[in-house]
């Protein structure tokens, strides 16, 4: 007896299309592995800006101060040199509201101080003028009194020499008529007369002597007179010329004090200036960390932040150390935006859809403290442009785009763990004319 089942389970006599099928997916699949594959890297990143100036910015007070009032609130949009806040002063220093005019009075008062001393130091001037030519004055009376006397000492050295010689004839006369005295051949009344005469030329050259004596006299006093003079005025002239440096160095000082009076009274108009805190370019203002009003900042705390409107975007991915050679200025990068949705096929970057095509403009050659390389990716021009809504901060996948390799050719790669190509092979023809040369 047939069974029915038996024919419907076991169908032994029915032709089957497994093994067309299995040399299909066979042939399929060697075909497959010599499909071209391209080689990448997967990174992860950030969005941020190419320039400084572009990126958040802090907002410090530039001085400690109070809070009065606030002009802005978080998320508000403010263009450059908009008022963000203002503050009042709380250092004892410059409470005084008219603080600014007093220390400009002060700045006048010095000037006229300096102008007491410069006429000071026009009169000391024309009083060394004045003393000089007392000085030259006197000295010429004394010259002209010293050349007097050497004049008169002239005369009264010729009379003495004049009765030198008629005392050396009334001596020779003297003794002739002595001698005739003796021989009685004249009389007592005639040598007595004689006698008289001797005594008169001798007295006569005393007068001269003693007179030569006394000019000689006048003209050392008069040379003493004229050192005398020399000296009083040399001290006079020290003093006041003393007294004339005292002078001008109370200038230069008074300069000094005007110029840091005038410094100060620049500082407190910009000090003034800083009271209001205004937005440096244009922005939102986020992150503000201070509320109310009559809240104390310190000098140079962080108020908030704000984020300028106009950014040239740029990527900064963070390369493995592994994979630091295979990175380099102007491989091309897929950027793939948080928040944009994206379809991604890593061999076949061109048939991904939602990514973003940039170009790495540099690698750093430090490593950043999480262990990792960074490098700046830009905006591909030729390429779809980036997303206008991408935010600063927004995180980034990467894929950095290498050489094109056959399918088997990355999976025996991958099994034997080799690093992706990237060693430049160099021209077999170029090679050669080099070893030639």
């Amino acid at each position: 007896m047939k069974l029915q089942s038996f024919d419907k389970i076991y169908r032994i006599h029915k032709k089957s299309k497994v093994k067309r099928w299995f040399f299909f997916i066979l042939l399929a699949g060697v075909v497959t592995l010599f499909l071209p594959w391209t080689q990448n890297i997967k990174i992860k990143g950030n969005v941020s800006s190419l320039y400084q100036e572009q990126r958040p910015q802090q907002l410090n007070s530039p001085i400690p101060g109070r809070i009065i009032k606030w002009n802005v609130k978080n998320g508000d949009y403010v263009k450059k040199g908009d008022t963000l806040m203002q503050l009042s002063e709380i250092k004892d220093d410059y409470l005084d509201p008219l603080l600014v005019q007093r220390t400009e009075e002060q700045v006048q008062a010095k000037k006229g101080v300096r102008d007491y001393y410069e006429a000071k130091v026009g009169t000391t001037r024309n009083q060394l003028q004045a003393l000089n030519a007392a000085r030259e004055l006197k000295l010429n009376q004394l010259k002209i009194k010293i050349s007097q006397l050497n004049n008169k000492l002239t005369g009264e050295e010729a009379e003495l020499e004049a009765a030198k010689n008629e005392l050396k004839l009334s001596e020779d006369q003297f003794a002739r008529q002595k001698k005739m005295y003796d021989e009685g051949l004249v009389s007592l009344t005639q040598f007595q007369q004689r006698s008289i005469s001797y005594q008169n030329s001798v007295a006569k050259k005393t007068a001269s002597e003693n007179k030569v004596a006394q000019t000689r006299q006048e003209i050392l006093n008069t040379q003493i007179e004229q050192n005398s003079v020399v000296q009083d005025y040399t001290e006079k002239l020290s003093k006041i010329e003393g007294e004339r440096f005292q002078s001008m160095g109370q200038i230069e000082g008074s300069d000094g004090d005007i110029a840091k009076l005038q410094n100060q009274v620049a500082n407190y108009k910009a000090r003034q200036g800083l009271y209001f805190i205004i937005a440096s370019q244009d922005g939102q203002i986020v992150q503000l960390n201070k509320a109310g009003i009559g809240e104390v900042l310190k000098d140079g705390e962080n108020i908030g932040t704000i984020v300028p409107t106009t950014v040239d975007y740029a990527v900064e991915i963070y390369i493995k150390p592994v994979d630091l050679p295979l990175v380099k200025e102007g491989q091309r990068v897929t950027c793939i935006f948080d928040g944009f949705p994206a379809i991604v096929f890593s061999g076949w970057p061109d048939s991904s859809y939602g990514t973003f095509a940039g170009k790495v403009i540099a690698v750093e050659s430090n490593i950043s403290p999480n262990g990792l390389f960074k490098a700046l990716v830009i905006e591909d021009k030729h390429e779809k442009r980036w997303p206008p809504k991408i935010k600063m901060g927004t995180g980034v996948q990467g894929i950095a785009i290498l050489n094109d390799v056959p399918i088997w050719y990355e999976l025996w790669r991958n099994i034997n763990g080799f690093p992706p190509d990237y060693y430049e092979v160099t021209n077999t023809k170029s090679a050669k004319d080099e070893k030639d040369k």
